[in-house]
C-alpha cells in the first residue's frame, strides 16, 4: 500500500496504486479487484477518487488515439492532462472551446468532475465529449455516443459508472484571444455584472474579500489574422510567477500568523496587479499558474440569483471574524444537457471560494453553503461542500434516472466510495 494524497492536501488515502497503460489492463484490473477507483491529477478537493483499495493512476495513459480532420474531432486516452491536450491540439490546429482556468486535471479528471471555464454563452468541457469508452464493473468495454440513452449520464459520470478510459471531443479550429485585465471598484463591477458577462466572450471577476477592490478579465476572440502579441516574458514573470505566486505564497503564510492584517494585506494584493492587454492562443489566456495551495468551494447558482448571493455574501463577511485572505472569483457559463453537470438546463454564475491550505475552512465554508443551497446552488463535484443524495435529488431533474444508470453497471459498488456513497445515496 501507499500513502496517496490530494493537491489541496485535506484527502488522504491509503490505497494500492496501479499505472495502467491501456484499456484493456483497466478491464483486467477491474475484473479481479472488489473496489477500485481512477485518478488523474488528483486536482479535486472532495474525496471523490479517494479509495483504500486499489487506485488506478491513469497518467501513463496519455496519446492520442486518432483524428477526423473532416470533423475536428480528436480521440485521446482519458488520462492525458489539459496541458499536454493543449500542445496536442494546437499542433493540430484545434483548440478546445473552453477552458478552466489551470490545466494539470486530467481529461477525464476534469470531465467527470464538471470543470466549466467562463462565458455566458458557453458550456462546461464535458459538452464537447461526443463518444467515450467506459470499463464498467462487469468487465466490458463499453462505447458511447451522441445515440446511446446513457451518453448525458456518463459525460459527467462523478467516477460511479465506471473508468472512463478513452474520451472523442469535438474540438474548433485554433483560435487566438485578446485578454484585457484590470482593476475595476466592486460596486462598479456589481452594477454592471450582466453587461460584463454578456458582452464578452468569457468574462469573470475576482472580489478582494474585507475591500471594495476587484479584479475583471475580459476575453475575446480576435478576427482571423489578428496578429499574435503575447504577454511580454518580463511581465509574465513579474505578474504570474512572481506575485501571484511566490509573493503571494508569503502573504499568505503572513495572513496567518496577522489575521487582524489580512483586510490590509488584502487592500494591497488587490492594488498589485494593473491592468494589462495581451493576444495569444487561446490556452495560453485562459491557463493561469496556481502554486499557492489551496481548498476550494465552489457553486452554481441559477444566473439570476447572482445579485442578491453576491450581497448576502458581502453581508456575511462583513459581519463575521472570519478573515478571507484569498480573492472570491465568480464567472459564467451556460446551461447543457449533461444530467449531473451543474449547468444543466440552468445558465449559471458560479461563485468559487479559496482558503489557504494552512487555515481552517469550515465555518467559511459551512456559511457560505447555507448562501448558495437557499439559491438552488450545485456544487462542483471536485470542490468542497457537506450535501448528500436528499438535497441532490432536489436540485438535479435527472438524478434518480443517474442512479438507475448506476444500479445497473455497478450494482456491487465497485466504484463506490465514502464520497459517492454520500452524494449518490
Amino acid at each position: 500500500m501507499s500513502t496517496w494524497q490530494n493537491w489541496g492536501g485535506n484527502v488522504t488515502a491509503n490505497p494500492t496504486i496501479l499505472r495502467p497503460t491501456s484499456a484493456e489492463e483497466v478491464q483486467a484490473l477491474v475484473t479481479n479487484s472488489p473496489h477500485i477507483k481512477a485518478v488523474g491529477a488528483s486536482h479535486s478537493f472532495t474525496s471523490i477518487a479517494a479509495t483504500d483499495g486499489v487506485l488506478l493512476k491513469l497518467t501513463s495513459m496519455n496519446t492520442v488515439v486518432g483524428h477526423d480532420v473532416s470533423t475536428n474531432r480528436v480521440r485521446v486516452q482519458a488520462g492525458m492532462s489539459l496541458n499536454q491536450l493543449n500542445r496536442e491540439l494546437l499542433a493540430r490546429g484545434l483548440a478546445m472551446p473552453n477552458l478552466g482556468d489551470v490545466d494539470p486535471q486530467s481529461v477525464a479528471g476534469a470531465t467527470s468532475t464538471g470543470t466549466h471555464g467562463t462565458g455566458a454563452k458557453l458550456r462546461g468541457i464535458a459538452d464537447a465529449i461526443v463518444a467515450m469508452q467506459l470499463v464498467t464493473a462487469a468487465g466490458d468495454i463499453l462505447e458511447l455516443d451522441e445515440s446511446h440513452p446513457w451518453f448525458n449520464a456518463a459525460r459527467v459520470g462523478l467516477g460511479a459508472l465506471g473508468i472512463v478510459t478513452e474520451v472523442t471531443l469535438q474540438c474548433v479550429p485554433a483560435y487566438l484571444l485578446h485578454a484585457n485585465e484590470r482593476p475595476m471598484a466592486l460596486p462598479e463591477v456589481l452594477a454592471n455584472m450582466d453587461t460584463l458577462a454578456d458582452s464578452n466572450d468569457h468574462f469573470e471577476f475576482f472580489w478582494f474579500p474585507h475591500t471594495e477592490k476587484a479584479l475583471i478579465k475580459e476575453n475575446n476572440r480576435v478576427p482571423e489574422g489578428t496578429p499574435r502579441n503575447p504577454l511580454p516574458k518580463w511581465r509574465h514573470r513579474l505578474d504570474d510567477e512572481f506575485l501571484s505566486n511566490t509573493l503571494y505564497e508569503r502573504i499568505q503564510r503572513f495572513s496567518v500568523r496577522a489575521p487582524k492584517a489580512v483586510p490590509t494585506i488584502n487592500k494591497i494584493s488587490g492594488s498589485l496587479l494593473g491592468a494589462r492587454q495581451y493576444t495569444d492562443h487561446s490556452h495560453e489566456v485562459f491557463i493561469s499558474p496556481r502554486r499557492v495551495r489551496f481548498c476550494e468551494a465552489e457553486f452554481a447558482l441559477p444566473r439570476e440569483a447572482a445579485h442578491e448571493a453576491i450581497s448576502e455574501l458581502q453581508k456575511w463577511i462583513a459581519r463575521t471574524d472570519e478573515r478571507i485572505s484569498f480573492p472570491i472569483e465568480v464567472r459564467f457559463a451556460a446551461s447543457d444537457d449533461i444530467w449531473m453537470s451543474t449547468g444543466y438546463q440552468r445558465d449559471n454564475v458560479y461563485i468559487a471560494l479559496h482558503q489557504y491550505q494552512r487555515k481552517d475552512f469550515a465555518k467559511y465554508f459551512t456559511a457560505t453553503q447555507d448562501i448558495f443551497t437557499a439559491h438552488e446552488g450545485r456544487p462542483h463535484w471536485g470542490k468542497m461542500h457537506t450535501l448528500g443524495a436528499d438535497y441532490f435529488e432536489t436540485v438535479y431533474p435527472k438524478f434518480n434516472e443517474f442512479v438507475a444508470v448506476r444500479n445497473e453497471l455497478d450494482p456491487e459498488r465497485r466504484f463506490s466510495n465514502e464520497y459517492l456513497d454520500r452524494v449518490l445515496g
